[in-house]
This record gives C-alpha cells, sequence and structure tokens, in this order.
C-alpha cells in the first residue's frame, strides 16, 4: 500500500538557555490512507513535537534540524510558509489536546468553523455559516442551528471536543492529527469520541495519527501503533503484533501497567509499574535511553544506543535484548 505519509528521521531540536536539545530524535514512520497510527509513550516522550513538527506549528525556539515529511511525494518541510498555510486545514488538520484552550474563547464557535471553510474554500459567510451547523449535527451536537451560536464557556468538555472535530474536518483533510483527543474526558464520551474519528476516517478515508498515553486507546481505534520514548521510537508494529508479544522491555512495561477488569481494584492486587521516570533530555544515558529503567538490561545496553531493526516480519525494535531473544541467543522470553 503506497504511503500517505513517510517521516524519514525525523530531529527536531529546541534551543534553550542550557543548550540545545533535541525532542525528536530520527523518527521514522509512514502511513496509508485509510489508516490509522497510535503514537504512544509516557508525557514528555516527544509525541506531541512528533505532530507540531508534522504541521510546521513548533515554538520559536524550536526547528527541524533534520529529515523529511513527505505527504503525498512532496517535502512539507521545504515548502514556503504560504504553501503549507494551504496545506494546513484543507489536507492536513490537527485536533488539539484541551479544547478549551484551542478554541477562541470570545468568538461563537460557528464563526470559528466558519473562519476555516471560508479561508480555504473562498465561500461567501452565511454558506459556511450554514456549512458550521451540518459539521456540528455530523458529529453529533444537538440542536446544531442553535449550537453554532454558543460560546466555548457554553459548552461541556466532550461537546467542545467535538467542535475541535468538526473545525478539523470542515475541509475534508487526508491526515487527521489528534493529539490525545480523549483526555479528561470520562469512559463513556471517550468511547463516543473514538468512535466518531474513526466512522469520519472510513467516510472520507482519511489516514490519522491518534497521539496517546493510553494503551486502550490504540487497541481499539488504530491498526498500526509506535512506542516512543525520550524521543525515539522503540518499537513499531501492527497493533494485534505488539499486544500479542511486546519486543521491548519498554512497551512490555506499559503493557503490564494497564488495569485488567476488577483485579485492580479489589484492594489485594497492585498495579504494576515501570520504575523511575523519562530522563530528562539534558541528561541523557550513554546508551539505550532505556537502560536505568530496564530490569533486562546488559552492559550493552548502557555503552550504546540499539537501532530500530525488523526483528519479526513488520515488528520493529530497538533494543539489544529483544534482538537476540528472539534469535534464541538468551533463554529470556518476551511471551
Amino acid at each position: 500500500m503506497q504511503p500517505l505519509l513517510s517521516i524519514e528521521n525525523l530531529k527536531t531540536v529546541f534551543s534553550t538557555a542550557r543548550g540545545e536539545i533535541r525532542a525528536v530524535d530520527g523518527v521514522s514512520v509512514s502511513l496509508a490512507s485509510g489508516q490509522t497510527l497510535g503514537v504512544v509513550g509516557e508525557s514528555g516522550c516527544g509525541k506531541t513535537m512528533l505532530a507540531l513538527s508534522i504541521m510546521r506549528l513548533l515554538p520559536p525556539n524550536g526547528r527541524v534540524a533534520e529529515g523529511s515529511v513527505l505527504f503525498d511525494g512532496i517535502d512539507l518541510l521545504s515548502l514556503p510558509e504560504a504553501d503549507m498555510r494551504e496545506k494546513r486545514g484543507s489536507d492536513i488538520a490537527m485536533i488539539f489536546q484541551e479544547p478549551m484552550t484551542s478554541l477562541n474563547p470570545v468568538l461563537r464557535v460557528g464563526d470559528q468553523i466558519a473562519e476555516a471553510i471560508r479561508l480555504h474554500q473562498n465561500v461567501p459567510a452565511k454558506e459556511a455559516l450554514a456549512r458550521s451547523a451540518e459539521l456540528l449535527d455530523e458529529v453529533g451536537i444537538p440542536q446544531p442551528q442553535r449550537r453554532v451560536r454558543d460560546y466555548p464557556h457554553q459548552m461541556s468538555g466532550g461537546m467542545r471536543q467535538r467542535v475541535m472535530i468538526a473545525m478539523a474536518m470542515s475541509c475534508h483533510p487526508r491526515l487527521l492529527l489528534a493529539d490525545e483527543p480523549t483526555t479528561a474526558l470520562d469512559v463513556t464520551i471517550q468511547a463516543q469520541i473514538l468512535s466518531l474519528i474513526s466512522s469520519l476516517k472510513e467516510k472520507n478515508n482519511m489516514a490519522v495519527i491518534l497521539i496517546t498515553h493510553d494503551l486502550g486507546v490504540v487497541a481499539e481505534a488504530a491498526q498500526k501503533v509506535a512506542v516512543m520514548y525520550a524521543g525515539k521510537i522503540v518499537e513499531t508494529s501492527d497493533v494485534e503484533k505488539l499486544f500479542s508479544n511486546p519486543l521491548h522491555p519498554y512497551t512490555r512495561g506499559l503493557i503490564e501497567s494497564r488495569p485488567s477488569g476488577c483485579s485492580a481494584t479489589d484492594g489485594n492486587e497492585r498495579l504494576k509499574t515501570i520504575p523511575g521516570t523519562v530522563p530528562s533530555l539534558y541528561e541523557l544515558p550513554s546508551g539505550c535511553r532505556f537502560s536505568e529503567r530496564c530490569n533486562l538490561a546488559e552492559n550493552i545496553c548502557r555503552q550504546a544506543q540499539p537501532e530500530l531493526v525488523e526483528i519479526d516480519k513488520g515488528h520493529f525494535a530497538a533494543c539489544f535484548v529483544a534482538e537476540r531473544t528472539v534469535r534464541g541467543i538468551h533463554g529470556i522470553r518476551f511471551n
């Protein structure tokens, strides 16, 4: 399947008072139309910076230092800003993490959706506002003709998230970046939002990058998954392979730390956790970035950085131990 999006060796750096840090470090992924890629990892792993690098919406002290982002064969990083502005909202759209801070509090939601439609589709204001109401109806907001006149604070968190989705979908993008679209929503609303994104993806044959820290969301909504840690992708495969046979110790730790059934709440069983925290980008380990938290780490793990290699068909991991395990050199088994 021909990829719609192909990212190669993407490196995003930030200039700070303490020196330059690399928030995205050599990331390579691809995605076809109609597919959903789940990007998962703890906070601070670089997931949002990856999305902002694709959109070219980095803060002033950030820049892409190396790599390419090919969208339908065109390198987004080399486009003039005016051309990139045309791509945003029309071909590529993003749902930001917190709708209350992404929506303008002093503009009615209908006007905010209509602005994107007028900008990219060159239609009259009245027609754009009517289209806004249709979009609110499409994303499941009741009484859309009335709701277009509401301000963001007059809506619930779930409704505001639906407004963000309506805005992102207003020009029928081919690629949607969804950054933690279910954060701070209760589980019922989470399920509705994920179902909505999935149905819109199917309807428009979109490619979706779904950024989350929740592996349950990935299992439900994605076909491919990339696990990020400290700016790097440490494992990538299709969802079924990742959950049935996680190769990287970090991935295994994320899966094992999830509550299962009622066992985690019966008072007798503690949730498993990954010891330690994600390392500071100012003080990264010299070897594998996960080595200080990994109970399988060997000397080589602390001395050299493992490359992302294909260990099983279509299943890539950046781990010396996993590679040797699968090849039968060690007795440790992951499944």
